[in-house]
């Protein structure tokens, strides 16, 4: 479940996790349940969405960056 395409835009499973960001569910648990994925695959495509600079992460929370918001 990559959620960023080899040409560095986001997949529609990135797109899912971006709303569900954008939703302000910014909790791995939340976002998963959200999206309906296992926590592990959420956290992954959080860390890739991370990467990508279309999320932030603190405290283990994210967002979106303006950067993200723009693509969805």
């Amino acid at each position: 479940m990559a959620c960023i395409s080899p040409d560095g835009k986001p997949t529609e499973s990135g797109i899912k996790m971006m709303r569900a960001l954008q939703l302000g569910m910014g909790s791995p648990e939340k976002i998963a349940k959200e999206v309906g994925v296992p926590l592990f695959k959420a956290r992954s495509s959080l860390r890739e969405l991370t990467q990508a600079g279309l999320a932030v992460e603190e405290d283990n929370k994210y967002e979106l960056t303006e950067e993200g918001a723009k693509l969805i």
